[in-house]
């Protein structure tokens, strides 16, 4: 996944990011294991600590979920099977940018498709201590793939659910993304200073506040000189969701991006609207119920921090 250079005077992506649904539990990801796929093709030799480096669909159905987002975005997709478990890499210019695990949903089970959030660390034993001592919880423990490398699942004090993951080929360069691909990544907290003190904490960021028009708390988590995620504060009357992981794909043309997802089954959670960037930003669901964004990133956008 791409990330973004900080710039304090264009870093307003995220302000008003209501109406999300909550991330599925854990144990949508804990099934049998697949011998999953690298990141990339190559090995990079890059580590970047703390950056969102992979992003995994949970959802009940890969053939729909294929159609979607490949007729939204034009992925491409490699598919896998193994022993119960059906699961496809999604490639956009030519990079793997994530996968869709497949996994039903029993009768009576109150879950959600969702999009599972993995950030870079350098080892997932040390991570996972860490974690546990900073209140958070272990959702599902360490596990090497040989291709992929040793990956784990938490949830933040807030509930929050994300990966970490140590990838045996090192993570993707940095980069601005291509339409079509992930270009930002935001937590959404109850608390949203205790959740910033949460992360850098684990993975070592600077922590940058951002004004705000709204009341609410927002900020940046940043470290080698490039803006890895935000954290948003819920809005008052969304305080009885679940804390969540967002992950927003970069697009051309916001409006245009939600009429075709609509006419592909998806739904709108929050409608376009004007950020602070001079972009336009919405909200939808899949046909499974996913949440995921999307937002308009320009040419003329900066991505280099002011000095």
């Amino acid at each position: 996944m791409t990330t973004i250079r900080r710039d304090r005077s264009r870093s307003g992506l995220w302000q008003r990011l209501a109406m999300l649904l909550s991330m599925a539990a854990a144990g949508a990801v804990t099934a049998a294991p697949l011998e999953l796929p690298a990141l990339q093709s190559g090995v990079s030799g890059e580590h970047h600590v703390g950056k969102v480096i992979w992003v995994e669909l949970i959802t009940p159905g890969l053939a729909t979920a294929e159609s979607f987002y490949g007729g939204l975005f034009g992925w491409t997709f490699e598919d896998t099977h193994a022993g119960l478990s059906d699961y496809a890499v999604a490639a956009a210019n030519g990079r793997r940018i994530g996968g869709i695990v497949q996994r039903p949903i029993k009768p009576g089970e109150h879950k959600q498709s969702s999009w599972l959030t993995f950030l870079s660390v350098k080892n997932v034993d040390a991570a996972s201590v860490a974690i546990r001592k900073s209140g958070g919880k272990v959702l599902s423990q360490p596990t090497t793939y040989g291709g992929r490398g040793t990956q784990a699942v938490f949830s933040d004090p807030d509930g929050a659910v994300f990966a970490v993951l140590d990838s045996s080929g090192g993570d993707p360069a940095d980069f601005l993304a291509e339409p079509g691909e992930w270009i930002w990544s935001s937590v959404l907290a109850k608390n949203p200073d205790a959740a910033a003190k949460f992360y850098r904490n684990i993975f070592g960021y600077d922590v940058f506040d951002l004004p705000s028009t709204d009341g609410l708390v927002h900020v940046v988590l940043s470290n080698e000189d490039y803006a890895r995620a935000g954290v948003n504060a819920l809005p008052a009357d969304k305080m009885h969701r679940r804390s969540h992981w967002l992950n927003f794909v970069r697009v051309e043309d916001t409006v245009a991006t939600v009429h075709k997802a609509v006419a592909l089954g998806g739904r709108v959670l929050v409608e376009p609207h004007v950020d602070r960037h001079g972009g336009k930003v919405a909200l939808l669901a899949d046909p499974a119920g996913a949440p995921f964004g999307i937002l308009e990133w320009t040419a003329a956008d900066s991505q280099v921090e002011p000095k």
